[in-house]
């Protein structure tokens, strides 16, 4: 029972700590007096975790002009710049990493091609190059409080590891958070890296404005992240929203997951791309036949500018994608639909096609007035990693750690 109490109490230490941050990063300058009004804890409480906070540097005083033109009142805001976080985004051949403030400023980046065919190969080679990066960024690194690391596949986020990626053999478990934090003495966070853009564009995105929302994501293969009341909504298993995976036809091809007639396999990129040039090969007549290669941006290019081929190839996507997405807001009655990928180049095209699906095939008080909108922050890639390094700072797992050094 003793361990139980103890646990308790760290806990709860952890979550009013977390609560007085909270309101500081998000509703600064803020006196100590509203800090205590709104999250109703003791003025004595408030006092002692701002002096926590004050010592280790991660809010600072700044004076306020009273509105009533007498004393200025003292208030608190929380301190960024003397804080770097490592954001990496690891896909299937290349690796990006980015040095972040706490606030989400960029400070610095980096991205290589990375191939790696086994565990070892993705272990050692990270290492490398976060070693390599460190090097490189002596001049500008502050203090380095965290990592952030995001990839393809299944991962346990609180435990930091890796339980399935899709192109290479995971023997289980691939503790990746413990590998790199005791490699380096600072706390890491993994997670899925679509699942980590959906927590992005809920921080800092197209999401910010309400508490649930779904983002699906057309790229190598096609995912998504459910944010449910401002948080990820993840299963027991720490997994969820594998819309790519919802069966669109059964007589469809098979997917890598073993199925048949998977979302994946009609509305990925390399899906769209060979639909496209199996039917430029069988004569049919676009602009996109004097191209030598044929990518997603030609494809969408080719559609803004009227392309049938091009334009008839995305609607049917958008079909697929509107079928799915019923579903999904059947079940989770989502405020905002968020789309990720190089698909949003034809959104005008590709959006009414979802909306259609989606008002025919879900529930029209569920459907009314969704706002279908494009991923604000696709082109950053380490933003989703980061964005975990925030909801540490914000929940109280990683500033804990911080006030403990």
């Amino acid at each position: 029972m003793t361990g139980g109490q103890i646990g308790n109490v760290d806990l709860v230490k952890q979550l009013n700590s977390a609560a007085v941050y909270r309101l500081i990063d998000l509703q600064g300058p803020i006196s100590r007096i509203q800090v205590a009004d709104v999250s109703q804890l003791a003025p004595a409480s408030v006092t002692k975790i701002t002096r926590q906070l004050l010592e280790r540097g991660l809010i600072k005083e700044v004076a306020q002009q009273a509105s009533t033109g007498g004393r200025r009142a003292i208030s608190l805001t929380t301190e960024s710049t003397p804080f770097h976080a490592i954001a990496i985004r690891l896909g299937r051949d290349y690796i990006e990493l980015t040095i972040f403030d706490l606030s989400g400023k960029h400070v610095a980046s980096a991205a290589h091609p990375f191939v790696y065919t086994d565990q070892q190969a993705l272990t050692d080679g990270l290492i490398g190059h976060i070693r390599q990066f460190i090097a490189d960024n002596q001049g500008v690194m502050r203090e380095l409080v965290a990592f952030g690391i995001t990839l393809p596949g299944l991962i346990d986020p609180e435990n930091g590891v890796v339980e399935y990626m899709p192109h290479i053999e995971i023997s289980q478990p691939f503790p990746l958070g413990t590998l790199i934090r005791d490699t380096f003495g600072v706390s890491c966070f993994v997670g899925n890296d679509i699942r980590g853009l959906a927590l992005a564009e809920h921080y800092f995105g197209a999401s910010q404005d309400c508490s649930d929302s779904i983002l699906v994501s057309v790229h190598h293969g096609t995912g998504s992240g459910i944010i449910v009341n401002g948080q990820v909504f993840l299963g027991h298993n720490r997994n969820v929203g594998e819309i790519g995976h919802i069966q669109i036809d059964p007589l469809g091809d098979k997917c890598q997951c073993g199925n048949f007639g998977c979302l994946e396999t009609v509305a990925s990129d390399p899906a769209i791309i060979q639909q496209v040039q199996s039917r430029l090969d069988q004569g049919y007549p676009s602009s996109l036949q004097t191209l030598e290669e044929v990518t997603m941006p030609a494809i969408c290019e080719a559609a803004n500018k009227g392309d049938e081929l091009a334009s008839q190839a995305l609607i049917k996507v958008g079909n697929h994608l509107g079928k799915a997405l019923a579903m999904t807001i059947n079940l989770f009655n989502p405020q905002k639909i968020v789309v990720a990928g190089q698909i949003t180049g034809a959104k005008e095209i590709v959006f009414p096609a979802i909306r259609r699906c989606i008002e025919t095939q879900s529930l029209s008080t569920f459907h009314k007035d969704l706002p279908i909108v494009a991923s604000e922050l696709y082109h950053q890639p380490t933003i989703g990693a980061f964005s975990m390094i925030k909801r540490a700072m914000l929940n109280g797992v990683l500033l804990q750690r911080l006030l403990e050094d």
